[in-house]
């Protein structure tokens, strides 16, 4: 990028550290300057000077291998939204996953995203794609679909009018066929994924309401070979969001973090212990 093309870029010094940490949205690995540069539409040598910068605060990190990536300090700062939220919710979501011994995700909605914030999970199950502090694509998720069926329709319209991520070749990015999707999310309160965002796996979500509004959204995502389960494991997850909803309406913070009750037995097979990254930087 050239001087010239830094004329169609960010102006002023906080638009263009934005721009830089923008540059990192939608990333799952780390990026070299001129990947940066590129991304944030700004000249190599301006990015060079803001990364240095951003590098001293702790903001980004600088790998071996010369490339950059979010830092502990911006994720800290970060892991701030939705902590009340994800403080009452976790120890249901934890029963959830006692129950069915599958992924939980918690998330809430980050523009034209998902934003995971709390997940209890199963090493030894179903690879997951989604972490704590990433974002994934409304239509390609179901907790997405929850999230953007609460939108009014202007907002669903025009996210529909987008060119759409495909990150599977299930993925539905028909105009159509996801209105219509959406419009069966509304009237049955809950949505299921087949092979959306990974291939092989099902999602099945729930919304969370506060104050008459859709706030967040709780998920299982398990095994496709595990379809057969959706219907019997319905009404775990919609239980499991209703027992949220319930607690962000009322009482502290203490009222709601009760002892979690010895493990049900398993819905499915196994039954492995979770591993739980409330605090997982990755």
């Amino acid at each position: 990028m050239t001087a010239d093309d830094d004329k169609h870029g960010p102006h002023g010094v906080i638009e263009r550290v934005l721009a830089v940490l923008a540059a990192f949205e939608g990333t799952t690995g780390s990026l070299t300057v001129a990947g940066i540069a590129q991304r944030a539409e700004l000249p190599v040598s301006t990015t060079y000077r803001i990364v240095a910068s951003l590098e001293g605060w702790g903001a980004l990190r600088k790998g071996s291998d010369g490339r950059y990536q979010i830092g502990f300090r911006l994720w800290s700062l970060g892991q701030q939204a939705g902590r009340r939220l994800r403080d009452r919710a976790h120890p249901f979501l934890q029963d959830l996953f006692d129950l069915t011994h599958e992924n939980v995700h918690l998330a809430i909605r980050d523009g034209l995203y998902s934003l995971y914030i709390d997940k209890v999970y199963n090493s030894r199950k179903l690879p997951i794609v989604s972490r704590i502090g990433g974002r994934l694509p409304l239509h390609a998720t179901a907790v997405g679909r929850v999230l953007l069926a609460a939108q009014p329709d202007w907002f669903v319209d025009a996210y529909l009018a987008r060119e759409l991520e495909s990150p599977t070749p299930s993925t539905v990015t028909d105009p159509a066929e996801l209105a219509e999707i959406i419009h069966t999310v509304r009237r049955e309160g809950m949505s299921v994924t087949y092979e959306q965002m990974r291939l092989g796996a099902i999602s099945l979500a729930a919304p969370i309401v506060y104050e008459e509004e859709t706030v967040a959204s709780v998920a299982l995502v398990f095994d496709i070979s595990q379809a057969g389960e959706i219907e019997r494991l319905r009404p775990a997850v919609k239980g499991t969001a209703d027992k949220i909803s319930r607690a962000m309406r009322g009482g502290s913070a203490g009222a709601v973090m009760r002892r979690v009750p010895p493990p049900a037995p398993d819905l499915f097979s196994g039954g492995e212990k979770s591993r739980l990254h409330a605090a997982d930087p990755r």
